[in-house]
């Protein structure tokens, strides 16, 4: 595994890291623990594992790091026609917040909805937070979707792609910034390989499979 760091991040790191140096230069100690604390933080929440994962077309893998706290059969339409499946991830300030493509695919669909900030382990922040719905078809004509949701802590969801974009399996989507969720949806016969509190990794763990 290789370690990089999401663009995104250094316009908040570098300053810190100035900071916590001109501290030490001056001599004020307790100013530069306190700065190469918050840029240590920041090094550990930015940075962006490059992750090789299943490549079986059938398989399913996480478009985030987090823990699974949720899964559960939704009403057929309630998100996309034709899945019934979710499952959420749940991201602390401590997990991998870049999100990755789960599937192999073109991405036919994607909405951005304004909304609240709950906190993100709340049932009802699947429907009533700001969030992006992504849906990727992949070349055997199966679906999934994911959302990404921010959080109480989230600032800022950051998606790279566009509608009708190719994608694969593994590519960098985008991120969302501090505390947050992501919920995945799949076809009524996907086999869920995941349970409740398990840990999963994005772009790693492989969360479900979807029959031929």
């Amino acid at each position: 595994m290789r370690l990089r760091f999401a663009p995104e991040g250094w316009l908040l790191i570098i300053p810190f890291v100035v900071l916590a140096a001109v501290a030490l230069l001056v001599q004020w100690t307790v100013a530069a623990i306190v700065f190469g604390l918050i840029a240590a933080f920041l090094l550990n929440f930015f940075r962006d594992p490059v992750r090789r994962g299943s490549e079986r077309h059938v398989d399913v893998l996480s478009p985030a790091d987090g823990t699974v706290v949720q899964i559960k059969d939704v009403p057929d339409g309630s998100v996309w026609p034709g899945l019934t499946r979710q499952v959420s991830i749940f991201m602390s300030v401590f997990d991998v917040h870049v999100n990755r493509a789960p599937i192999s695919g073109r991405i036919i669909h994607y909405r951005y909805n304004p909304g609240k900030k709950l906190a993100a382990m709340v049932e009802k922040s699947s429907t009533e937070n700001e969030q992006n719905l992504i849906v990727v078809q992949d070349s055997r004509g199966a679906v999934v979707a994911f959302k990404q949701i921010a959080g109480l802590l989230a600032r800022r969801i950051v998606f790279d792609k566009k509608e009708g974009d190719e994608v694969v399996r593994g590519d960098r989507i985008g991120m969302i910034k501090f505390g947050s969720r992501v919920d995945i949806f799949f076809p009524p016969a996907a086999q869920i390989l995941v349970q409740n509190r398990d840990k999963v990794k994005v772009g790693l763990t492989v969360i479900a499979e979807i029959a031929e």
